[in-house]
């Protein structure tokens, strides 16, 4: 799996967990709905820590917590 994929799979769950849909997420975080979209349907692989952190503020965590899950180990290395 590669970080754009775990990115993806850690908003999904975050938001089903807290019962926010993804424009819920988009209001609450000030994050564009096609932003999101784009993370979502695996269009967009190198989300920025910016938009993480908006979105973590949208989901009421810190950055620290969103990246502390088992997602987000042994990720595959993405060469260029």
């Amino acid at each position: 799996m590669d970080i754009g994929e775990a990115v993806r799979l850690r908003i999904l769950a975050l938001c089903d967990a807290r019962g926010i849909t993804i424009n819920g997420l988009c209001t609450r975080s000030g994050v564009t709905q096609s932003t999101v979209n784009n993370i979502i349907n695996g269009r967009n692989h190198s989300t920025t820590v910016s938009t993480v952190k908006k979105l973590c503020d949208g989901l009421d965590i810190t950055i620290t917590a969103f990246f502390d899950d088992p997602l987000f180990l042994d990720l595959d290395q993405e060469v260029c």
